[in-house]
C-alpha cells in the first residue's frame, strides 16, 4: 500500500478510535483519573519533600510543582495498547480477523490511540486546570512551548507504543507475558523520570537511560513544556525519538513475519 493508502487508512482508524471512545464517556473519564491517580500522588509526596529540603536533584520546589503537572498530561498522551491486550487476542483468535486487512496491525492500532487521544486531552483539561489553580506551577508558555511540546508528546507516544506493541508480540511465543511486561515497566518506571527526575539518579543511570527509549516517553515531553531545554536539546531528544521509533518498527516488522507463522485459530 503507498502513502497515500497509508494516511487514509490512519486517518480513518484515528476517527474510529475517537467515535468509540465518545460512546463510553464516563468510563473513559473514569479511567483516566485513574491513570492519573500516579503522578497526582507523586506530585504531593515530592512537593512535599521539596518544600523541606529546598530542591530535588536540581529541580527547585516551583519546577518540581511544574514537572509533575505537566506529568499529568503526558500521562494522558502515552498511554498505549498494552501486551496484556494481546494476550485475549491472541486466545481468543481476535488475530484472524486482523489477518485479513492488508494494512499493518501496528498502523491501525497506533492511529486507533491516536483518535482517542483527542478526547482524552480534552478530558484532562479540567483536571490539568485543577491541578494549575491549586499547586499554581511556575510555567510559562510561549509559542515554542506549544510548537516543540506538540512534536514531544506525539514522539513519546509512538515511542512508547511500538515498544509496548513489540512485547506484545511475544505472546505468540507464549501465553503470559505478564511477568515480562513488569520488568518492562518497573525500569520504564525507574529510567524515565516516571518516579523521580533523572536528575536524582546517580550519574550511571542517567547514561543508561540516555540510550534507552523510557526517557524519550517521559521526561523528555515533560521538560520540553515546562521550559527547562535548549532548543539544541529539543532536536536531540527528537533524534533520539525518531531513532527509537525506526528501530521499533523495524524490530515489529521482523518479529510480526515470524509471530503469524506460529499463529493458529480454531473456529467454532
Amino acid at each position: 500500500m503507498n502513502l497515500r493508502g497509508l494516511m487514509s487508512v490512519g486517518w480513518a482508524e484515528a476517527r474510529v478510535g475517537l467515535l468509540q471512545e465518545m460512546q463510553f464517556r464516563v468510563v473513559g473519564f473514569l479511567q483516566l483519573l485513574g491513570f492519573l491517580i500516579e503522578p497526582i500522588v507523586l506530585l504531593v509526596v515530592w512537593r512535599t519533600v521539596s518544600l523541606q529540603s529546598g530542591a530535588i536533584g536540581n529541580y527547585s520546589s516551583d519546577e518540581i510543582v511544574a514537572y509533575y503537572v505537566v506529568w499529568t498530561l503526558v500521562r494522558a498522551m502515552n498511554l498505549a495498547l498494552t501486551p496484556y491486550v494481546w494476550e485475549w487476542w491472541i486466545q481468543f483468535g481476535r488475530v484472524s480477523h486482523m489477518l485479513m486487512h492488508p494494512t499493518s496491525v501496528y498502523w491501525r492500532s497506533t492511529m486507533n490511540f491516536v483518535g482517542m487521544k483527542v478526547l482524552w486531552f480534552t478530558m484532562w483539561l479540567p483536571v490539568g486546570a485543577t491541578l494549575f489553580l491549586v499547586f499554581r506551577p511556575n510555567i510559562v508558555f510561549t509559542w515554542r512551548t506549544f510548537v516543540f511540546g506538540f512534536f514531544a508528546l506525539w514522539g513519546a507516544y509512538f515511542v512508547r507504543a511500538s515498544y509496548q506493541f513489540l512485547l506484545g508480540l511475544i505472546g505468540f511465543w507464549t501465553t503470559r507475558v505478564a511477568a515480562l511486561f513488569e520488568v518492562i515497566t518497573m525500569s520504564e518506571i525507574l529510567l524515565s523520570g516516571r518516579l523521580v527526575p533523572m536528575s536524582v539518579m546517580p550519574e550511571w543511570v542517567q547514561s543508561i537511560s540516555d540510550f534507552l527509549p523510557f526517557k524519550w516517553t517521559f521526561q523528555f515531553p515533560i521538560e520540553v513544556i515546562i521550559g527547562r531545554l535548549a532548543p539544541s536539546d529539543v532536536f536531540i531528544g527528537w533524534t533520539f525519538q525518531a531513532g527509537w521509533i525506526v528501530v521499533l518498527a523495524t524490530s515489529i516488522g521482523l518479529v510480526w513475519k515470524r509471530a503469524v507463522r506460529r499463529y493458529t485459530a480454531v473456529g467454532s
